[in-house]
């Protein structure tokens, strides 16, 4: 199948899946034609690093698991030494959360502290707000 067809049965953009072969995650055949072509297996590939992708993994990570993703909501097996790395990355995923949390409670303080006062005089915030 095409490239067009992968992202209609995948529902998954065709510029999104040229970045994945960039990332060396997909790999299709060449046509005589020169068009990507992509058989059955790409269907699960793409599901896959959807998958991984929505677990945080970066496109460098998943290329580095792929090979031992077995099912449509990878399991990984096969590939023990994976374990080790995959609860580093969950390490600093639960380090970025406490981050977040701790500004998203100093920002919360800072509103309420606002609204205190009825929003007329803020209270000095000691750094820029941004978006």
């Amino acid at each position: 199948m095409r490239i067009g067809e992968l992202s209609r049965r995948t529902g998954v953009h065709a510029h999104q899946l040229r970045y994945y072969e960039a990332q060396g995650l997909l790999e299709p055949a060449r046509g005589a034609n020169g068009y990507r072509e992509y058989d059955e297996s790409a269907l699960l590939r793409v599901k896959q690093i959807r998958h991984l992708l929505g677990a945080g993994l970066s496109s460098e990570d998943i290329a580095y698991l792929l090979p031992c993703a077995t099912g449509e909501a990878p399991t990984l097996v096969g590939c023990p030494e994976l374990l080790a790395a995959m609860r580093s990355r969950l390490r600093r995923l639960d380090d970025r959360l406490a981050s977040l949390a701790q500004s998203r409670d100093a920002l919360a303080d800072y509103i309420e502290a606002a609204e205190r006062v009825g929003g007329e005089s803020y209270p000095p915030l000691g750094f820029a707000l941004s978006t």
